[in-house]
């Protein structure tokens, strides 16, 4: 359900992105007759569109572990998206550029954000997990359990139960590095990567 959820965020979201691309580049361009037909056919789906983005954002916010919530990022990404929100009613309302522009660079900016966000999520600070740490279950915990869980069966933000996976070694070390799918690539070295999949083939896997 969960992976469902995430897709359907993705998927909203770029929707969200790409028709006010289209509204501003329209508005821009002083093509008013344009934008107002534009709009009038797109109404009901903008309104669809809009409520499935916040839904589903607020939702999977939930599903971030605890101490994902005070992240900085987390929350100018949050501030961003309500601003752009009275930006882009009244710039496109009372066609004034400047503010419909400033809303599409908050909607754009808060996308980036959160893409920043998933590839340093789960990195600790701590000495332990320097550059050359090879102690899987540290790197395991520091960049995998936040959403699989100390034992894989978290399942948080669409995260796979990793106890039961049928991948073996070289599968799990192959995604840890590179990413799959919504997963982005963890922030290791190959070294870091092997102990890390060491560590669920023989700690996580069956248990």
């Amino acid at each position: 359900m969960n992976t469902g959820i995430l897709h359907t965020h993705y998927l909203v979201v770029t929707l969200f992105l790409l028709i006010y691309v289209i509204k501003t580049i329209l508005l821009l361009s002083d093509k008013n007759e344009m934008l107002a037909k534009f709009t009038k056919k797109t109404r009901i789906f903008e309104i669809v569109i809009s409520v499935l983005f916040l839904v589903t954002g607020i939702y999977l916010a939930t599903l971030l572990p605890f101490k994902s919530k005070f992240d900085f990022l987390f929350y100018i990404k949050i501030v961003l998206v309500l601003a752009s929100i009275p930006l882009a009613v009244i710039g496109f309302k009372k066609s004034k550029k400047v503010l419909a522009v400033l809303s599409l660079v908050c909607i754009v900016a808060a996308f980036g954000l959160s893409e920043a966000y998933h590839k340093r999520k789960g990195i600790s600070n701590d000495a332990a997990l320097s550059s050359n740490s090879t102690d899987g279950k540290a790197l395991y915990t520091a960049n995998c359990a936040s959403c699989h869980g100390p034992d894989g069966k978290l399942g948080l933000a669409g995260a796979k139960n990793i106890s039961t996976t049928l991948l073996n070694e070289s599968g799990i070390y192959d995604i840890i590095l590179h990413g799959k799918g919504l997963m982005p690539a963890a922030a290791v070295n190959e070294e870091q990567a092997r102990a890390i999949a060491r560590f669920v083939e023989s700690d996580i896997k069956g248990h």
